[in-house]
């Protein structure tokens, strides 16, 4: 089916467009007073992401209140774990939190790998029956948790500040750190497939904890497993890689087979332009300028649009809206990107 707005997907291939695309990360959330209807009729948040019509529900609803250019699909990085045989629980307040952690080899050679898609055949009814409601008004995303952010969950077992337990584990046991993390990269890989396989137009790996890791590290240990999953995408699927925190990343990053380079709201559009060149941008309005007013909002990002200036460029916030944002304030920052 052609697309009546294609805007994120030729600004992503590196077309000049007449205006940025816009989306938000963390778009179908709390913040609407629909989603939150919805998610009352799922019982729970891993409810909604398992119930395929309602997750399609959720994700259309930005599209039809707020006017993004694109919809993301309404999961969780961490269904993959889950489907490893590593289930996770949601805890009101807290965030994830996983019963049982990965501590030695044992542990690792029992994650199963052989029925990854059949265990997230829930992702990919989502992701045809948002397809469904869409009908072509605009791209739909994809995406997973890139290997080191999933490492960690499955490490720590809950969110942390420094995910020292796993930064330990890389340092005082890489062959068992490789070997799970290419464990992640292999489900992941199958998981990409089988979105592309349903239909998404588009697919964004997230390093969320990329910014607790060092350089090295991060090029030896990391950058080689995402490396791999953005190059299993097809040439028709363009890929973004959004790593959190990453400035010291940036000339193991430069290599990377993607399209789009997401930023956060730490990271200057200036230096950005000069480390990636040959990249669509992504980001990166800090999602606290949406506390102040309409106005400050406006001006903010008419200069996110001056600073980016003629780069292929994709209008986002710097990491999720935060789940107490009123609505009315993140459609003017849509709106003054539509009407740019």
């Amino acid at each position: 089916m052609r697309l009546e707005n294609d805007l994120l997907l030729r600004a992503a291939r590196g077309e000049k467009t007449e205006r940025p695309p816009v989306w938000v990360m963390r778009q179908a959330g709390r913040i609407l007073a629909e989603y939150r209807a919805t998610r009352a009729q799922a019982g729970s948040f891993i409810g909604l992401v398992k119930n395929p019509q309602l997750a399609a529900e959720v994700t259309v609803q930005p599209v039809d209140i707020l006017g993004v250019d694109a919809a993301i699909i309404f999961s969780d990085i961490l269904v993959i774990p889950e489907a490893m045989g590593l289930p996770y629980q949601m805890d009101e307040g807290k965030g994830p939190f996983f019963p049982k952690t990965i501590q030695n080899l044992k542990d690792v050679e029992n994650l199963d790998l052989s029925n990854i898609n059949n265990h997230l055949t829930y992702v990919s009814e989502a992701i045809e029956a948002t397809l469904h409601k869409l009908q072509g008004r605009v791209p739909l995303i994809g995406f997973a948790g890139a290997p080191w952010t999933i490492f960690c969950y499955m490490i720590e077992g809950k969110g942390s500040k420094e995910f020292s337990l796993a930064r330990k584990m890389l340092v005082q046991q890489p062959m068992l750190a490789e070997s799970l993390l290419t464990k992640i990269t292999d489900a992941t890989i199958a998981y990409l497939q089988s979105q592309i396989k349903a239909g998404i137009h588009l697919f964004q790996l997230f390093d969320s904890w990329a910014g607790v890791l060092n350089a090295e590290l991060y090029q030896t240990m990391i950058i080689p497993h995402v490396s791999r999953i953005l190059s299993s995408a097809p040439p028709h699927i363009p890929t973004t890689f959004f790593a959190k925190g990453a400035h010291y990343a940036a000339k193991s990053i430069q290599t990377l087979n993607c399209n789009v380079i997401g930023l956060d709201w730490t990271m200057d559009p200036a230096w950005a332009k000069n480390q990636f060149p040959n990249k669509t941008l992504q980001g990166n309005l800090d999602p606290a300028v949406l506390y102040g007013t309409d106005e400050t909002i406006r001006t903010s990002t008419e200069k996110l649009l001056s600073e980016f200036g003629e780069h292929p460029y994709i209008a986002n916030l710097g990491h999720g809206v935060y789940p107490d944002i009123d609505p009315k304030k993140l459609k003017i920052f849509i709106e003054t990107i539509q009407k740019s």
